[in-house]
């Protein structure tokens, strides 16, 4: 009999519901310490700023509402350090890893597993398995309406708060700005298809997990997933975090559409 994966890998773009996902898989204890272990630049060893989102954007009524970028330091761990550092960290004790992955962070691991030894292959799913130390469980979180999804990361993007209640007073002044957000909505659709034809071309089938399916199935999501590495699905606890959606958001998605049927933005 075949033993369980030891690992899984979450699939996303940013603002899709993944966090909400990782963070009840974390609160059972037993399902790894999933992290965005893939976002840091080496560059900088810093997450991607609100101005590198816009990289090649020049309209300046965008960019002064974002934060001007900080220098940061380069990340010169060898391979194989950063490789043990992202195994042991994301591991609970019983052994299980958990860790999660945008489409736009893959050529950061491409880039940083390239140097380890003993390769399996160099593609992406090599990468995976050679970084985490076994082929993982797979779970492709997406959000189907896009827009809603690019008014959550243009929001969120201005006020620098990711998870949680924004701050009251950054948030206040966050502006809504068509332009920004057709960027964004681009943005998500494309790392959206880059996810679906590399499933394509591996032949990949991860367990499917839209958003609102998320939203209203929490505890049932994350027992699926447990289940899948030959875990109790009754570990599934409560939600652990609020939606940040509120008024304010619908009324910039309702907005944005308007704004996108007269002027030909992206929908």
């Amino acid at each position: 009999m075949a033993s369980s994966p030891t690992a899984y890998l979450v699939l996303a773009s940013q603002r899709s519901g993944s966090t909400l996902l990782v963070e009840s898989l974390r609160a059972t204890g037993m399902a790894g310490e999933p992290q965005e272990f893939f976002q840091y630049l080496p560059q900088t060893s810093m997450s991607p700023q609100p101005r590198e989102w816009f990289a090649g954007v020049e309209d300046e009524s965008i960019l002064r509402l974002l934060d001007p970028l900080i220098e940061g330091k380069p990340d010169i761990a060898p391979a194989e350090i950063w490789r043990d550092y992202i195994r042991t960290v994301g591991r609970t004790p019983n052994g299980i890893w958990g860790g999660k992955l945008m489409w736009n962070q893959t050529p950061l691991l491409l880039q940083r597993a390239k140097d380890l030894p003993d390769r399996s292959g160099d593609g992406l799913l090599a990468a995976i398995r050679d970084v985490i130390g076994s082929d993982p469980v797979l779970i492709h979180v997406y959000r189907p309406d896009v827009v809603s999804q690019a008014v959550s990361f243009w929001r969120a993007v201005q006020t620098r708060v990711w998870r949680g209640r924004p701050d009251p007073v950054r948030d206040a002044r966050a502006e809504y700005h068509a332009g920004a957000i057709a960027h964004v909505v681009s943005m998500l659709k494309e790392q959206e298809a880059g996810w679906r034809a590399w499933f394509v071309e591996e032949n990949i089938e991860p367990i499917e997990v839209p958003y609102p399916v998320l939203w209203r199935n929490l505890t049932q999501t994350v027992g699926t997933v447990l289940e899948a590495l030959g875990l109790d699905p009754r570990l599934a606890p409560s939600p652990v975090l609020e939606r940040q959606a509120d008024h304010r958001s619908d009324e910039w998605v309702e907005r944005y559409r308007a704004d996108a049927e007269r002027e030909g933005l992206p929908l």
